[in-house]
């Protein structure tokens, strides 16, 4: 097995202090983003251990930082994205010139499917995903079949597992083909329609991939938890098995889609499955660490600069409210990691121009000391600043920035 980042396991003051230390030296503003290379080499070389051999698809999404995308696409084990707009795939496409961009969500934004009609290039490499006749119509009302070249599409399996009856939905609401006949009436319904090829086949498992099973002082939850992780890729891999077969009935697949971070292991079992989706488990944002099966190294934070000092228990940082998406709670807030003991007002939390902190390290920051956080997600925070600085240590531990490169923000692109 891969063994952690050594500074972060055996020294917390090393890794965030070496990180903080090396942004100082390099004269970057707050906020700022500062990716470990050292722990991105970790989170990559454990998810291809975790995924047993089966391909990664990058999940775009998670990171928003188009030349980590590029790296993590030339290593073994990793191929292809899996995009989360139209105009995001194409632009992987032609500018990065990845030769498979998948779409993980359907889309009817019009200018951009235009484009991407139009593009002959992105045409051979971008995927649409469908899971409803409704969304081919918008496509051929955009450009009718004998105007285009033929477009690459793949049905949306839903993944969730229903039971009573279908009286109880355990994952996200995406798609309506859930049972066999749902998708061998869509096969059907692509394949004999002009200007369309089907391709492939997705299906994410979110109660299982995004569903933590170790949270600290849960041994109950956990449990339960766990146990339904267990019945539903059971019923998971059955179901999805017949409903693979019985669309090569119509369509020579190139690709079977499936899972994410919190799954790998897991969907790597299932015989359907021609690559595995990952994004959030790169990057290592502190979600992860609600899982008991693996945790991968916290590879991106961002830092902030602390503004003012409201009294001697408190201390004051400028911006912070980068809150993940997802349902409203403490879980969805960055953490504060270094120094360590700092936390939250409760009655502000993490503000929109400004994050009070309090603990038992907060006497020790002055005007100008530098708060690190570490984002409920991933891709979510490259939203926030236009750049990330890329830290690599010597033989010494001794760590320093070696590059500052664009996010998708600092390369001008906003997507979603």
């Amino acid at each position: 097995m891969t063994s952690r980042p050594t500074p972060y396991v055996t020294d917390p003051a090393e890794y965030w202090g070496g990180i903080d230390d090396a942004v100082a030296r390099a004269g970057l503003d707050s906020p700022v983003l500062a990716l470990d290379l050292g722990a991105l080499e970790y989170n990559i070389a454990d998810l291809r251990r975790r995924s047993g051999g089966v391909p990664i698809r990058v999940a775009s999404k998670s990171l928003r930082i188009r030349s980590v995308i590029d790296d993590v696409l030339s290593r073994p084990g990793f191929a292809g994205v899996l995009a989360y707009d139209v105009a995001e795939a194409r632009w992987l496409a032609t500018a990065s010139g990845v030769t498979d961009v998948l779409l993980g969500y359907p889309s009817v934004r019009r200018t951009a499917i235009g484009e991407l009609l139009a593009d002959d290039v992105a045409l051979e490499r971008v995927t649409l995903l469908i899971d409803d006749p409704a969304q081919l119509d918008v496509i051929d009302a955009i450009a009718a079949p004998d105007q285009r070249a033929p477009l690459r599409v793949a049905i949306d399996l839903d993944a969730s597992l229903r039971i009573l009856g279908g009286r109880v939905h355990l994952g996200v609401r995406r798609s309506p083909v859930h049972d066999l006949t749902q998708i061998r009436r869509l096969a059907q319904t692509i394949t004999s329609r002009a200007g369309f090829t089907l391709v492939g086949v997705m299906s994410y498992e979110a109660q299982v991939a995004g569903v933590g099973n170790g949270v600290p002082g849960q041994t109950l939850m956990n449990t339960a938890v766990r146990a339904m992780q267990s019945l539903s890729m059971t019923e998971l891999r059955h179901r999805r098995g017949r409903a693979i077969a019985a669309v090569r009935e119509y369509a020579d697949l190139e690709f079977v889609n499936a899972g994410g971070t919190g799954s790998l292991e897991e969907t790597a079992k299932d015989a359907a499955v021609t690559d595995i989706a990952v994004g959030s488990g790169l990057l290592g944002g502190h979600l992860f660490d609600t899982y008991r099966h693996f945790q991968p190294a916290p590879a991106l934070a961002f830092g902030l600069d602390v503004v003012r000092r409201p009294s001697p228990d408190y201390a004051t940082c400028a911006g912070g409210g980068w809150i993940a998406s997802g349902p409203p709670g403490p879980d969805r807030l960055p953490k504060p990691v270094w120094p360590t003991g700092l936390e939250y007002v409760d009655t502000e939390a993490a503000g929109e121009v400004q994050t009070p902190l309090h603990g038992s390290q907060v006497r020790h920051l002055r005007v100008g000391s530098r708060v690190w956080f570490r984002h409920t997600k991933s891709g979510e925070v490259s939203e926030r600043a236009e750049q990330v600085a890329l830290i690599a240590r010597d033989e010494a531990g001794r760590a320093d920035v070696v590059d500052v490169v664009p996010t998708y923000r600092g390369e001008g692109k906003c997507f979603l």
